[in-house]
């Protein structure tokens, strides 16, 4: 026996091995194949179920290659261990019929699960036969997030990269205590509703170092999401970082205690924005500090728009009942492609109050640009491009 063929035997016979207090479950030992065209669902749902029922922490470790995997749901409500690393040194492709997962709502999800990490790794999901399709006005389907966590808590995401998913990258929704970093996410700029990072429901999420360029907002944040900190995060394409779209329900959870810092948006329709739709509800924004964020050619760098309606097709036309509060603009400067570059339409029943401008200086070509305040209430200081107008 020659010793390549003596290590495959290796491999085949301990399928896990212990490293230190870990032990180590290989995809490729469950039968994933990583020629990209081989289904591997059931492979790494298996090795999924054999690293749940360990007592001890473990590592699911997916060597080189591309590991063809379509809908898949990890849960989490049974495992015995805590402490759960996913080691990804190869690619995950979604298939290349969208309609395979384009109906399912999301294409890796993970749900109920405590103290997983997911390090490295690359997520394709395949998506731009999707985007052409809806460009195409064609019935289609919606499309599925690339990776969520539903539920969990004690989440890391480190060194990942998203590509081409056929609608928001990544979301964290009912979680508690989430570090994302150091992840590469990009899409076409065309392509609709690829969120880069959606937020909702969630508590103690932390965002840094992050690099993210897509055809809808690069971090959206949801009702419900509190404690949340974004630093060193890099936009564009896309639509910005936004706060909402909030207000669509009467009965709404709100937004507060968010800190977004050390930004820069090259090229991005908006820049920092929150976005309500203009209609009743009891939910708010409050306690929100932008701080030391770069504009290069972002077309509304600054924006607070209470009368959200993307399509302009059967906008709501009443009034938000968001109550937006406490939000500060600190060291905001660069170059807007908008002669407003900084907009604050707020609620007419419900003007936003406490909002200050502290250090904006904001250019548009070689003409004085534009603040355009109505119903907002607040401070400024040091802003004299665009002079401020609350």
């Amino acid at each position: 026996m020659n010793t390549r063929n003596f290590i495959l035997l290796l491999i085949t016979i301990f399928f896990h091995s212990s490293s230190g207090s870990k032990t180590t479950y290989n995809v490729e030992s469950y039968g994933a194949k990583p020629d990209g065209k081989t289904d591997s669902t059931k492979a790494f749902l298996s090795a999924w179920a054999a690293a749940c029922a360990s007592t001890k922490s473990v590592v699911i470790y997916v060597p080189q290659g591309r590991y063809l995997i379509g809908s898949a749901a990890f849960w989490g409500q049974y495992c015995k261990n805590k402490a759960t690393t996913i080691k990804i040194d190869g690619t995950l492709v979604a298939p290349s019929d969208y309609n395979v997962i384009g109906n399912t709502g999301n294409w890796l999800k993970f749900e109920r699960v405590n103290g997983v990490t997911i390090s490295g790794g690359t997520f394709d999901g395949q998506g731009a036969s999707l985007w052409a399709c809806k460009a195409s006005g064609k019935t289609c389907p919606a499309g599925a997030t690339t990776l969520a966590f539903y539920n969990s808590n004690n989440i890391v995401m480190s060194g990942l990269t998203s590509v081409n998913s056929q609608m928001f990258h990544v979301v964290v929704d009912g979680c508690q205590n989430a570090k994302l970093q150091k992840m590469k996410i990009s899409a076409s700029a065309s392509s609709p509703n690829t969120d880069g990072i959606h937020i909702e429901a969630s508590s103690g999420v932390t965002i840094l170092k992050t690099v993210i360029g897509t055809g809808d907002d690069c971090v959206s944040i949801g009702p419900g999401t509190s404690n949340l900190w974004i630093e060193n995060v890099s936009c564009g394409p896309g639509h910005g970082i936004s706060i909402g779209s909030l207000g669509w329900g009467m009965q709404e959870a709100g937004v507060q205690n968010v800190t977004v810092k050390s930004t820069t948006f090259r090229g991005t329709q908006n820049g920092l924005r929150i976005k309500t739709w203009a209609r009743p509800s009891n939910g708010f924004v409050k306690g929100v500090l932008f701080q030391h964020s770069v504009m290069v050619n972002a077309r509304y760098p600054i924006l607070i728009d209470q009368e959200y309606c993307p399509d302009q097709k059967n906008c709501p036309g009443q009034e938000s009942g968001v109550k937006i509060s406490d939000v500060t603009y600190q060291d905001v400067h660069g170059t807007s492609t908008s002669q407003v570059a900084v907009k604050l339409a707020c609620s007419k029943a419900n003007p936003c109050k406490g909002i200050r401008l502290e250090d904006v200086n904001l250019t548009f070509k070689n003409q004085q640009p534009q603040s355009l305040c109505s119903n907002a209430a607040g401070t400024s200081y040091g802003v004299n491009k665009p002079a401020s107008c609350l």
